[in-house]
């Protein structure tokens, strides 16, 4: 491999709306999940050092192959008191105003524009609601049938409240519909108005980022998005550029990588006007690498999908995107334990893979090879580390290869 391997690498990770798994559990799950990436590239981590502040969770993590070692200083951003509120409604509040967030993007024209963007993101956003209305639905019709059998409306509308009753204790918190309806709530919410809470920690990680840049003793800085923590960390970038429009220019480079992503989620709609100039910066800024992972089995993001044309906005400068395929991450018997579990499917991009592929989350993040140059190369970092996890002699793709073609897929 030619050029000089990644010693010290920074990460900032940004998870998706997520209020099922806290960040205590998420560091957990890192921990687990990194024991598979030790497994399949036949290499060594260590996980230690856990510090936790108002706006992120740090810990220490050192891979070591027979001939590299990487030490990463991994953040994690925090946001899970941000969703805890919007969860800690009640259930008359998250009913309605979810309510009025489905009606916005639908009578916004936003859900028009998922249907032709990508089909199955249109039915994950119709799917809570959907839901919700047919259960609604069938409360009504207890009620109706107790009508019928009675003739008595008091019996009947006990009926139908003990329906309502049923489902709001039932299938409501089984299906975590209001957890999606809360999502869509706040996604609705940032659009239209912003989100302070979020808006303040984002400001003092940017600073943070600008000072790492130029301070860091790191070989490159990646910031990672999944799912809808795509969304926030092009906001944090936009936000560190504002800084240091020469972010990335100077001594460390920065990549950006957003991985499931939910940018179209939000830049699909008309009133998302401050976010889409927002990737519209980030995405100028030729300093900062973009590379945006997709898949077709993971019904939460847009597969084959260029970001910022369907967004249309400017291709000059736009991401370099990679499709990759979850059922060749995983053993045959793994994937078909999960394939039907939307969710679990999702959290793929940020779990260890049982076999090695273009794309790995613990490669990209912790291993020797620049997330950049994984990126660019189509097999990832699969022909640059050798069975016993040592580098591989040879130069990676290089960027003049691919340049061309911004849209291949992996």
């Amino acid at each position: 491999m030619s050029g000089k391997p990644v010693a010290k690498r920074l990460v900032f990770h940004i998870g998706g709306y997520d209020p099922i798994t806290s960040h205590a559990s998420a560091q957990r799950r890192f921990v687990r999940e990194i024991a598979r990436f030790q497994r399949t590239w036949s290499v060594k981590a260590t996980v230690d050092g856990s510090h936790d502040s108002a706006d992120q969770i740090q810990w220490n993590v050192t891979t070591i192959g027979p001939d590299w070692l990487v030490e990463t200083d991994y953040r994690l951003v925090r946001w899970h008191d941000v969703i805890e509120v919007f969860g800690g409604r009640s259930i008359g509040s998250r009913i309605s105003v979810g309510i009025l967030a489905f009606l916005d993007f639908v009578l916004t024209g936003t859900l028009w524009r998922y249907l032709q963007t990508n089909w199955r993101y249109a039915l994950f956003f119709l799917y809570p609601f959907v839901t919700f209305g047919l259960l609604i639905a069938a409360a009504f019709l207890i009620g109706v049938a107790a009508f019928k059998i009675t003739g008595s409306i008091p019996i009947a509308t006990g009926g139908g409240l003990f329906g309502l009753a049923a489902v709001l204790a039932g299938p409501w918190r089984w299906l975590h519909l209001g957890d999606l309806f809360d999502d869509w709530i706040f996604s609705c919410e940032y659009i239209r108005f912003g989100n302070s809470e979020i808006e303040q920690r984002l400001d003092r990680l940017a600073a943070e980022l600008v000072v790492a840049a130029s301070n860091s003793a790191a070989d490159e800085i990646v910031v990672v998005g999944h799912s809808l923590g795509a969304v926030l960390a092009v906001d944090l970038l936009d936000r560190a550029l504002k800084r240091d429009p020469a972010l990335g220019r100077k001594k460390i480079p920065v990549t950006f990588l957003s991985v499931g992503s939910s940018i179209l989620k939000i830049g699909l709609h008309p009133k998302a006007v401050r976010f889409r100039r927002a990737v519209e910066r980030v995405a100028d800024s030729r300093a900062i690498f973009w590379g945006d992972y997709q898949a077709l089995t993971d019904a939460l993001n847009f597969y084959k999908c260029r970001p910022m044309a369907e967004m249309g906005l400017s291709t000059e400068n736009e991401a370099t995107v990679r499709v990759v395929k979850i059922s060749r991450m995983l053993n045959d018997d793994m994937y078909q334990r999960i394939r039907f579990n939307f969710f679990r499917v999702h959290c793929q991009f940020v779990s260890g893979n049982d076999r090695r592929t273009s794309y790995d989350y613990f490669m990209l993040t912790c291993g020797p090879i620049s997330a950049k140059s994984q990126t660019l190369a189509p097999d990832g970092a699969v022909s640059m580390i050798a069975d016993d996890g040592g580098l591989v002699a040879g130069a990676p793709v290089s960027e003049s290869e691919l340049l061309g073609n911004p849209g291949a897929a992996a």
